[in-house]
């Protein structure tokens, strides 16, 4: 008996330690990442992209660093005969990571692999997963962009290009799936992401459900709102949507939606609101 609990002490140790170990390696490696110079060829990419170009310089130089990491740790992969170069692969690991600025999380940890299409791809028929819900799909469906709980997201090449360079855009696919992975950090996608205590979780609780109902209500009766109407789709559509809002439409969901843009600016940790300013640029 002693001799068993022995052991299971033991492997508990060997475990402890190589988790610890591992941890620490992962640290090292991508600090050395980080730290590499990021290719001038890079550089045009990321001033296509108006999200850039709003950052304050200091968060443009984190985003730099994280997209190092990003592309040293995620594969990619063209479909339907594209072939993916390193301006798609920067523009998407550029709008991945800017959702990682400022915060301890770490880099999408389920995902291994980005497929990219040209354009929309079809869906087959099988299993689809919302929030805590599989739900079989009967047809096959076209589709520009999916986010699974593990494995791969998928992307097509010709919607980001479509809304990633256009600043008068109010949706972003990469926002919109990335924003995804995230609330599948702690679970499944259900509009609760990992908030930092429990003080946000109940700020959390008390706002977000009260402004997915009303949304919900707005498009039931054909009420225009500054979140797109698939936003009321369920819960976990609601985190998305409004993520993308907050980033593409900040300004606007502030002056709509003041309670919800608190809640997503505590969360993210960065206010877009400010960075029209900050940058010179007329706030409207």
């Amino acid at each position: 008996m002693a001799y068993d609990i022995l052991t299971v002490i033991a492997l508990g140790i060997l475990v402890v330690a190589f988790i610890a170990t591992s941890y620490m390696v992962k640290s090292k490696h991508r600090s050395k990442v980080m730290h590499r110079h990021f290719p001038d060829s890079w550089l045009p990419c990321l001033e296509r992209l108006p999200l850039y170009r709003a950052l304050p310089e200091n968060l443009q130089d984190e985003l730099r660093a994280r997209i190092m990491i990003f592309l040293d740790e995620k594969d990619f992969e063209g479909c339907g005969g594209l072939e993916v170069d390193d301006n798609m692969k920067v523009t998407i690991a550029a709008l991945a990571c800017m959702l990682l600025l400022r915060k301890k999380l770490d880099y999408y940890p389920e995902l291994n692999s980005v497929l990219v299409y040209p354009d929309a791809y079809v869906s087959p028929k099988g299993m689809s997963k919302i929030g805590s819900n599989q739900i079989i799909i009967d047809t096959e469906s076209a589709r520009l962009g999916e986010s699974w709980l593990h494995g791969d997201l998928i992307v097509s090449w010709k919607q980001i290009e479509n809304e990633a360079f256009n600043e008068n855009s109010h949706s972003n696919v990469i926002l919109h799936e990335f924003a995804h992975q995230i609330d599948q950090m702690n679970g499944a996608a259900d509009c609760m992401p990992p908030l930092n205590n429990r003080e946000d979780f109940e700020e959390w609780e008390r706002t977000v459900p009260r402004e997915f109902a009303d949304l919900q209500r707005r498009t039931e009766f054909g009420i225009p709102d500054v979140i797109d109407r698939y936003g009321a789709s369920n819960p976990a559509e609601f985190f998305a949507v409004t993520t993308e809002t907050f980033f593409c439409r900040p300004i606007d969901l502030r002056h709509h939606r003041p309670e919800l843009y608190s809640q997503f600016r505590n969360f993210y940790r960065l206010d877009p609101g400010s960075w029209i300013k900050e940058r010179g640029e007329q706030a409207s």
